[in-house]
């Protein structure tokens, strides 16, 4: 039985990664802080995490050393950090404290405590500089904005402690994930989320720019396969999660419409300047967030090889986006009826207590 701690597990991809491992009848333990976790998140058909899990910040070292004295893990997940981008943008401090002095902390830790492999989920956003297209592993323009920064410099500790401390570390690039736990209740949820939300309440989404620029969506279930095989992994690795093709945000939408039988509710488009408004604060002060960057982020085009992932693991996507768009909307639609539940009542007891007084 493998002893594996992850951490931000309360989140879409950890909390999925954990019911992979726990399936499997490894010895699972959980972190979470709940600044971007969920409780539904650990609720699974079988089992339920919610009393299992430990509730703490990476970046609380006597607490890490504790977890990690008390386990002896053999393997590690650091899938913990602050991800939307405009959070991170919005609280630069923030975002490096957690992404990367939280990545030393777990790395550090994992190296007294003798881990045999530490795998930290990176993003294709590190890519969103390069243009030369399929993105590879040993091609990245220094990224700009704050989260790819935080990531791509937390990829370089990672480098640090395998060269000096002969640790093994494979840092993975996520591609677009999305699937069940997808995060759809945030301020800026990422786009199939926001997506299905805006459907669900019969709402026009709002879709920046033209709609054609492309991404590369992964299903979950795939990355997590690919989670396990790169255990085998010695020395550092740097590893593209990705189908290697690509999908526009108006081709996207158009099957998440159809699946949600709502073809009616055709998008509204808005400028790319547009894209952050739910965060003011980006737009003011002596040096605003410019036009440029928010147009570069919106239209950005995003591909990634995943021919070493193929060569290396024999590993490649096995879920049509047809298939992964319907199981996340059915999910989706279960935790968004669940919250329109909730709001009601909080509506009615504000109403009867209104007519109490």
């Amino acid at each position: 039985m493998r002893k594996i701690f992850i951490t931000g597990a309360a989140g879409f991809i950890g909390s999925q990664l954990a019911y992979y491992f726990w399936k499997k009848g490894d010895q699972v333990t959980l972190l979470d802080n709940f600044s971007y976790g969920s409780e539904d998140n650990l609720i699974f058909s079988n089992h339920d995490f919610r009393n299992e899990i430990i509730r703490g910040d990476i970046r609380d070292r006597e607490l890490i050393n504790q977890i990690f004295e008390k386990h002896q893990f053999d393997y590690v997940y650091h899938i913990a950090a602050i991800t939307p981008l405009p959070d991170c943008q919005m609280n630069p401090s923030e975002a490096s404290d957690v992404n990367v002095t939280g990545t030393v902390t777990i790395l550090e830790a994992s190296r007294i405590y003798g881990v045999k492999k530490v795998v930290f989920a990176s993003t294709s956003a590190v890519y969103e500089n390069n243009t030369d297209f399929p993105s590879i592993e040993t091609n990245v323009m220094p990224p700009s904005l704050i989260y790819p920064s935080t990531k791509y410099t937390a990829e370089q500790f990672c480098r640090s402690y395998v060269d000096i401390y002969n640790m093994n570390v494979t840092c993975l690039r996520f591609a677009n994930v999305y699937g069940p736990h997808l995060d759809c209740l945030r301020t800026q949820p990422p786009v199939v989320g926001y997506m299905i939300r805006e459907l669900f309440y019969d709402r026009h989404p709002v879709l920046y720019g033209t709609g054609e620029q492309r991404r590369d969506f992964v299903y979950v279930e795939d990355l997590i396969r690919l989670c396990e095989l790169v255990l085998q992994d010695k020395g550092f690795h740097i590893v593209n999660v990705s189908t290697g093709t690509t999908l526009s945000i108006n081709e996207l939408m158009k099957i998440v419409t159809k699946l949600m039988h709502k073809e009616e509710l055709l998008p509204e488009y808005s400028d790319s300047k547009n894209f952050w408004n739910n965060y003011p604060n980006l737009y003011e002060g002596a040096y605003p967030i410019s036009e440029k960057a928010l147009d570069h982020e919106v239209t950005k085009y995003t591909e990634l090889s995943n021919d070493y992932a193929f060569e290396k693991y024999g590993w490649k996507p096995e879920v049509s986006i047809e298939e992964g768009i319907q199981n996340t909307i059915k999910f989706s639609c279960k935790v968004l009826q669940k919250t329109s539940m909730k709001i009601i009542d909080t509506d009615n007891v504000v109403e009867n207590d209104n007519k109490n007084h």
